[in-house]
């Protein structure tokens, strides 16, 4: 069952940490995202594979953007 990890809030993406294939467990840190001046990790909500990435660094996001699927 796929999972979206979306953006709580906007802002621009500082570092993406997990590639495609990764697997990662509750809680782990997916990416960063920078916000109000300040770097906000964004985690996963569970267990999983990243199946695809949906942004890049540097890209600016939207609240409820998805960033990462998970699978």
């Amino acid at each position: 069952m796929a999972m979206d990890v979306v953006a709580p809030m906007p802002g621009t993406i500082k570092e993406i940490i997990v590639k495609a294939g990764d697997a990662v467990k509750e809680d782990e840190e997916l990416i960063i995202l920078e916000a109000m001046k300040m770097e906000n990790p964004i985690v996963a909500p569970g267990n999983g594979t990243v199946q695809e990435i949906k942004v890049k660094e540097g890209d600016k996001v939207n609240t409820s953007q998805v960033l990462v699927v998970l699978g």
